[in-house]
């Protein structure tokens, strides 16, 4: 007999005349000592799902069983750890651990109780902490909180609500391996709801599918047969891996990401923005063909020193890079390693320390329209329309356009990234991807010459992020403008960039490897993940990353600093 059952289970929501059905005819078995990791779109009702398991919610329809007994409500057989963190923020890591073990064995001793409270605290690594609060630890180490709270009270299953989805690359895959140990140990059944293909394979069992909704179901059950311990860079190169990575891609973006583009038929106006009316400088105009078009961005040793009260800190020293028109460069490297500074540097937002930037031959001193943001919130006004926000930077950009030509490169882009339903919705009133979205149409719509995007999609889950590259590298390859992206996702670094620079640890961090990427484009993740020499680049990039991920220190490289090389 299953551990856990759901039969024929169906949730929905609201009246008669406005209901929304989230899950229809779920059908489950999870077998006690079974990890399964449920993945699925933003929305489609993952959160739902694990609320009736856990008994927070009751079903519509049919019945969820555990060890056999129907689920009347929560209780501390079900052990659940959530996205957030909801920690008592006025408590220690011990009392907050504490809480739960008393409310569970009120006939254990104090001193029970306690060791019970220490015994877990240890196994997720806070033992050095468990008198801090809250406000004194990082995500990871809230999360971590989290997890032993919910293993205090000896549940009979764990319930994971994509409890590592906000926190950076680094502390993910900490994380993740500390919760593969935790199976090992505790021999704890595991239902994990994950965003992320790479993480349930390299946790669990068995990875199963659910549908968009509404309505949503379930999918077939994909078995992941790699021997234990797996091992992130091993799995880079198994040929196992590969093969049900590809399987279980696929099969998501058949059923949920690739949506026709709507507004195929719109056309941009001929206009300029003022951004293109300037002059060239005298010595382009004399030289014709200018090999600025090959040093169109140069990164001269660029520095950034932030003042502390124990002395400066350099966060980014001798940053060297020449980029090419229309090329795109993906930035990548651990958190804290200075991506984000050297954007801000580059967009004007933070002052240079030393050196210089030049943007089509002009030194940047300030920001300015010719360099577009994307940030990863996409800074909306949240009482305009989605129209409108986009409509604030082209009226400024385009200012000798006529109120049409206006109106036609607002809703253009705004159709080019899938708005063009929901263009009159108010910022309010739109999921996380659709804002994001609008802050894609809003930088592309400014034609800026430099697109600059810092972990634009950092706030979304796996799948949206999917389905946002093939947005943005839909509408890149109709405008080509030079563009940086700043990333921690090495898949999405790979399927953007023409080249991958790969930041040492801070401070003092700089560019420690330059990687060209001569993929063919368009390019499409599942031509990605097809292509002969994608796990070659995937691994040079994880090989990087992982030697830094343990205190490794290799020899910084500099840039291509000739026209030829950065060709």
């Amino acid at each position: 007999m299953a551990l856990l059952e759901l039969k024929g289970v169906r949730k929905g929501y609201g009246d008669a005349g406005r209901r929304t059905e989230v899950l229809s005819d779920i059908d489950l078995a999870v077998e006690e000592g079974e990890f399964v990791a449920i993945v699925g779109f933003s929305g489609s009702g993952k959160t739902t799902l694990i609320s009736l398991m856990a008994g927070l919610l009751k079903p519509d329809a049919g019945e969820i069983l555990l060890k056999g007994v129907p689920v009347e409500g929560a209780g501390p057989d079900r052990g659940l750890v959530f996205q957030s963190y909801s920690l008592m923020p006025w408590l220690t890591v011990a009392a907050n651990v504490a809480l739960a073990v008393d409310a569970v064995f009120k006939d254990a001793t104090r001193a029970e109780r306690a060791a019970r409270v220490r015994r877990y605290i240890e196994m997720v690594g806070l033992g050095h902490a468990a008198d801090r609060r809250p406000a004194e630890l990082s995500g990871g180490m809230r999360q971590r909180v989290a997890v032993a709270r919910a293993l205090a009270t000896d549940p009979d299953i764990l319930l994971l609500d994509e409890p590592l989805s906000a926190l950076d690359a680094l502390t993910r895959a900490k994380l993740q391996d500390e919760f593969d140990e935790i199976r090992a140990q505790e021999g704890k059944t595991i239902v994990l709801i994950t965003n992320d293909v790479d993480e349930a394979i390299l946790l669990a069992d068995r990875i199963i599918p659910l549908k968009p909704g509404p309505n949503a179901t379930l999918g077939p059950s994909f078995k992941v047969t790699i021997p234990r311990p797996r091992n992130r860079m091993a799995l880079n190169g198994d040929p196992a891996f590969k093969r049900l990575r590809a399987e279980i891609t696929k099969y998501l973006m058949d059923v949920g990401i690739e949506r026709k583009v709507e507004g195929e038929e719109r056309r941009l106006p001929d206009v300029q923005p003022v951004t293109q009316l300037e002059s060239p400088p005298e010595l382009v105009r004399k030289a014709g063909r200018s090999p600025i078009l090959d040093r169109y961005v140069e990164f001269f040793d660029v520095k950034k020193v932030y003042p502390t009260p124990k002395g400066p800190l350099t966060v980014v020293e001798k940053f060297q890079l020449l980029m090419k028109k229309g090329e795109f460069v993906s930035l990548i490297g651990h958190s804290g390693c200075g991506k984000s500074t050297v954007l801000s540097m580059v967009a004007g937002l933070t002052e240079i320390s030393d050196g210089g930037v030049v943007l089509n031959g002009r030194e940047i001193d300030s920001a300015g329209p010719d360099r577009a943001v994307v940030f990863q919130a996409p800074s909306l006004m949240p009482w305009l329309t989605a129209r409108e926000n986009v409509a604030l930077g082209v009226d400024k950009v385009y200012p000798h356009a006529t109120p049409a030509e206006r109106r036609e490169i607002v809703e253009y882009y705004l159709a080019r990234v899938g708005l063009a339903d929901s263009m009159h919705r108010k910022a309010s009133e739109l999921s996380n991807g659709m804002k994001q979205r609008v802050g894609i149409a809003r930088a592309f719509a400014l034609s800026p010459k430099l697109l600059l995007l810092d972990e634009p999609f950092g706030m979304l889950d796996s799948l949206t992020r999917w389905e946002l590259q093939e947005v943005l590298m839909d509408v890149w390859k109709r405008t080509q403008v030079t563009a940086i992206c700043v990333t921690h996702d090495v898949d999405e670094a790979i399927l953007l960039a023409d080249r991958i620079v790969m930041m040492t640890n801070g401070p003092n961090a700089t560019i420690g490897k330059v990687l060209d990427v001569p993929l063919p484009r368009p390019r499409t993740r599942k031509s990605l993940i097809e292509h002969p020499d994608y796990y070659r680049y995937r691994g040079e990039v994880l090989t990087f990353l992982e030697e830094f991920e343990h205190g490794a220190k290799p020899k910084p490289v500099a840039a291509p600093t000739t026209a030829k090389a950065a060709a």
